[in-house]
């Protein structure tokens, strides 16, 4: 599901649970049988890394990857507990942790007059603890952690882990339109739909110009980085204490920073083949 002018927009529900938490397999599982599915995908819920297993989390990766190879871009929503905390360690949430989404942070106005964009307190953030650094962030994840002033005790983190979010948006603010009645609503869950949406009208453009969409969108975001705004303040929440902060380039607070929606139309007209 994505939201963009003039783009069709599909609800995909999925019933049931698995094992108490969100049945991620079953609806990944049905999308791959489903020759027309949309180009974009835009999820907002997310489990905890440590209540899946390993093996569940890796068999619906590989259906992550299946739907990167036919074209499909996959954006989830990075939560909005920060860093999560189990009193011990940061707790990562998955799919977000997957390398094989596109990860979706939150930003918010600083102040009453909101001058400023920074990274919002709320924004999910972190380094999985079950999969690896991918190739395409290992460059951006190094130049953040040797220009960090601010990190958290590295106990709490696992610094060889998949880094995410990959990109942001704003996450408050948001007005949803229920019965008539306008209701304030916030939170990365308002993130990921805002990216989605602007990734299915630059999708819009390669289509006319006849090429193909962007498909898995990750190599392509630290790649082309620079068609991003770069969000440089703002931490999100950790262990009884700030978690991590934006700064000048990746940051597992913002990502890569939030779209800049001509930079990315040029950038992904140039990218495609």
């Amino acid at each position: 599901m994505s939201l963009g002018a003039n783009i069709s927009t599909w609800f995909w529900g999925t019933a049931g649970l698995h094992e108490g938490q969100e049945p991620f397999l079953q609806w990944i599982m049905a999308v791959g049988n489903t020759s027309d599915a949309p180009s974009v995908f835009s999820v907002s819920y997310g489990d905890d890394e440590d209540s899946l297993s390993t093996s569940y989390m890796e068999r619906i990766n590989q259906e992550f990857m299946k739907l990167g190879a036919r074209g499909i871009s996959v954006l989830f929503a990075s939560g909005d507990d920060g860093t999560g905390c189990n009193g011990k360690t940061f707790v990562p949430s998955f799919p977000a942790s997957s390398p094989y989404v596109t990860a979706v942070g939150g930003t918010g106005f600083e102040g009453i007059i909101g001058n400023a964009e920074v990274g919002n307190y709320i924004s999910g953030g972190g380094f999985s603890n079950v999969f690896s650094q991918p190739d395409y962030q290992q460059g951006a994840v190094q130049k953040f952690f040797s220009s960090a002033t601010h990190l958290p005790d590295s106990k709490y983190f696992n610094k060889s882990g998949r880094g995410y979010p990959d990109i942001s948006a704003l996450s408050n603010g948001f007005l949803v339109v229920c019965n008539l009645i306008p209701l304030p609503v916030a939170g990365t869950s308002c993130a990921a739909p805002t990216v989605s949406g602007i990734i299915a009208l630059v999708n819009d453009h390669l289509l006319q110009a006849g090429k193909p969409v962007l498909g898995f969108l990750n190599p392509f975001l630290y790649q082309q980085a620079s068609a991003l705004t770069d969000i440089t303040d703002g931490c999100n929440s950790g262990c009884l204490e700030t978690g991590f902060c934006s700064q000048s380039g990746w940051d597992p607070v913002t990502g890569n920073g939030v779209p800049n929606f001509p930079a990315l139309v040029q950038a992904a007209l140039k990218h495609s083949h």
